[in-house]
């Protein structure tokens, strides 16, 4: 069984950080630049959320949308 390919950030997907520092969260691209997407941090309902406010934007380099122990799995 082979995995799928990981596809080309884009506008709209939900991307989950593999960091265990992470605690799991899950970002939606908001925003994409030549170097760097701007994300938005995605609360499931109900879930907490340690602190981080949900709507929040950062920009992460896209470099890091990839399955690495440090990087980004694609969710959605």
């Amino acid at each position: 069984m082979t995995t799928p390919p990981t596809p080309t950030p884009a506008v709209g997907q939900i991307w989950q950080d593999n960091d265990p520092r992470g605690y799991g969260r899950r970002v939606r691209i908001v925003g994409i630049d030549d170097t760097h997407a701007t994300v938005e941090l995605v609360v499931p309902r109900g879930a907490g959320h340690n602190g981080t406010k949900p709507g929040r934007r950062t920009r992460i380099r896209l470099d890091r949308f990839k399955p690495t122990s440090t990087g980004y799995r694609h969710i959605a």
